[in-house]
């Protein structure tokens, strides 16, 4: 075994550490926070000189303004940083993404053709949409590897399928209970008004369906896309995934965020749907699936990392640099409204993840609890269309590192649909500041 092998297996294997140690943390006996991080950059480091050029330049430079930004938060503003958990930025995301990946030991994934008669068209394009969409506000990310590693086994995606995916899953966030934006929200703003929410947010969501049919269908010739099929049986490996989220969500371990659900049963579900062929056989795939496909997660380990460090970085010198007693807005009404989601959705065109702008924003704001609902509004509608259209966001850092696609790319592919939903959140948040309280 040559040195590049070994190398690449003790990444793999430190990754799955990381993520045996994240779940061992779901536990009340102990804390893995820090040993995660360390664990996950350590498989980053070891992979480093493997990583694409593209996106090895882009976690880099990342990586140098995260780092930059604690230092002179601490050198010039006196600010304390707690050094030992600076690298925890996104940890939670990524040892999802390592326990989402043994999903492909669930039954005979391998390269054959998907089953069924082909779905083209604009009505492929639809269900797709539709598919990511409902499945994806319980299983947020890991949706798009179920739905866009089955249409893939045809032929690799190409743009309208990546739009597709890209845009169900984004516009989940401007509704579902379930959805990580929702955590976050409540969490900072927990007097807001869901059903008011739900009300607005789910049929601008259902438009984004439209949108997207009729757009991509001007735009591209279609007669050749796949889509995905919701048939039964192409359902029954994600609805059996989403009601063993929901039966521990509500029932088993209800303190426990969806996102760590996931984290632990994704892998559970893999080694059990193996251990009919034998523990042996079992312990090969694993064994396989740590040695070979977890280093080919390089791209999306690095970048989602590298952001996590930058979304630290950023929020520390903020804080540090404008103090907590200065506020933004002495009232937060529907103009103030507009120009926080002008801002989340400009910075994510500029490359930061809208939780960056959402949390800059609450942490500068002294909301009342009638203002909660349209500062919740804003957070959700800007993370919805922040998430399409940002190259950093976690739904197309995830689709560049898994299947390729240029982050920018995505980023000009959607400025159109970006431009036409802010429209309708604009409205919205003009209704709600109106007729909400």
């Amino acid at each position: 075994m040559d040195r590049t092998t070994a190398r690449r297996r003790l990444a793999g294997t430190l990754a799955f550490s990381g993520l045996v140690a994240q779940i061992a943390g779901f536990t009340p006996w102990t804390d893995t926070h820090p040993l995660v991080s360390y664990l996950l950059w350590a498989a980053v480091v070891l992979l480093w000189n493997d990583i694409p050029r593209r996106s090895r330049l882009q976690a880099g430079v990342l990586i140098g303004m995260g780092a930059s930004m604690l230092l002179t938060a601490h050198l010039v503003y006196g600010a304390p940083i707690d050094w030992p958990h600076v690298l925890e930025g996104n940890v939670f995301v990524v040892a999802m993404l390592v326990g989402v990946s043994f999903i492909s030991l669930v039954g005979r994934q391998g390269n054959r053709p998907a089953a069924g008669k082909r779905l083209t068209g604009s009505g492929g394009v639809l269900r797709t949409w539709l598919g990511v969409h409902f499945l994806g506000t319980i299983l947020n990310l890991s949706t798009v590897f179920m739905v866009g590693d089955r249409i893939a086994r045809r032929a690799p995606l190409t743009a309208p399928q990546f739009l597709a995916l890209n845009r169900g899953l984004s516009s989940a966030a401007l509704w579902s209970p379930f959805f990580a934006s929702m955590g976050v929200v409540i969490a900072l703003a927990p007097a807001v008004e869901y059903s008011q929410i739900a009300l607005v947010g789910f049929p601008i969501a259902m438009l984004s369906g439209v949108i997207t049919t009729f757009e991509l269908n001007r735009r591209f010739d279609l007669r050749e896309v796949d889509g995905f099929s919701l048939s039964p049986k192409s359902l029954f490996m994600p609805l059996g995934m989403a009601m063993g989220v929901m039966l521990f969500h509500f029932v088993l371990t209800p303190l426990l965020s969806i996102v760590s659900i996931i984290t632990f049963l994704v892998p559970a579900v893999a080694v059990v749907a193996n251990l009919h062929e034998g523990p042996a056989f079992t312990v090969k795939r694993v064994r396989q699936h740590v040695f070979n496909r977890l280093p080919a997660m390089r791209g999306e380990l690095s970048l989602f990392l590298a952001a996590g460090l930058l979304t630290i970085g950023l929020s520390t010198l903020v804080s540090a640099a404008a103090g907590d007693d200065w506020t933004l807005f002495e009232h937060f009404g529907i103009v103030q409204a507009m120009a926080s989601f002008a801002a989340i959705t400009i910075s994510a065109l500029a490359g930061l993840h809208p939780i960056i702008g959402v949390s800059i924003l609450a942490s500068v704001l002294n909301l009342d609890a009638q203002e909660q609902t349209l500062f919740a509004f804003v957070a959700l509608s800007g993370w919805a269309v922040g998430t399409s259209v940002g190259p950093l966001s976690g739904i197309n850092l995830s689709l560049q590192g898994r299947y390729g696609v240029s982050g920018y790319q995505m980023m000009h592919d959607n400025l159109v649909y970006a431009a036409i939903m802010s429209l309708l959140s604009l409205a919205a948040i003009a209704g709600i500041g109106t007729f909400g309280n």
